[in-house]
């Protein structure tokens, strides 16, 4: 069940994926929250003004496995604007974190590329959180937050690439 609190920290993901966007890079955000509520650590995706492995959510998961305890990481939970690619995934997982909430799924992101035109240049593939970790508790997408992301990713799409 998504809750109140998971919605606002949900929100929070998708500014942070609006600020991805205005930097000029793709638009994902994430949150990181520790089982008291507490927010830990934000950030969001870096892929061109960084470098090109920079997804918050591996961001996220680095700083976890160097800051927390191990029980820690169980009890926190990461939201993001987008479910986690297989590479964050496996970093969540390796890492011991606990639950992920995704404001719009993989499926929908692959969905909305084709609806566009777009697809086939991703250099891995398109995988759910569960089939690369399947002891992850993993929710969403979120009727409306999902659409949110969606209009983010329309724009990112016309904008002009370098």
């Amino acid at each position: 069940m998504i809750t109140e609190q998971d919605r606002l920290h949900l929100q929070r993901c998708i500014e942070l994926a609006s600020e991805a966007l205005q930097a000029g890079d793709a638009p994902f955000g994430s949150v990181l929250v520790a089982g008291n509520g507490e927010v830990l650590k934000e950030d969001r995706n870096r892929i061109n003004s960084l470098e090109a492995t920079y997804h918050p959510e591996l961001a996220l998961a680095q700083w976890a496995a160097a800051n927390m305890s191990e029980e820690a990481r169980r009890q926190a939970v990461v939201y993001t604007s987008g479910e986690h690619c297989a590479m964050c995934s496996a970093a969540h997982a390796w890492a011991g974190l606990g639950r992920i909430v995704y404001a719009s799924s993989s499926e929908q992101l692959q969905r909305w590329q084709q609806e566009q035109g777009l697809g086939g240049d991703a250099p891995i593939n398109s995988l759910s959180i569960n089939e690369v970790a399947p002891h992850i508790e993993a929710q969403g997408p979120v009727e409306g937050l999902d659409e949110q992301v969606k209009s983010l990713h329309l724009r990112a799409w016309q904008q002009p690439q370098s």
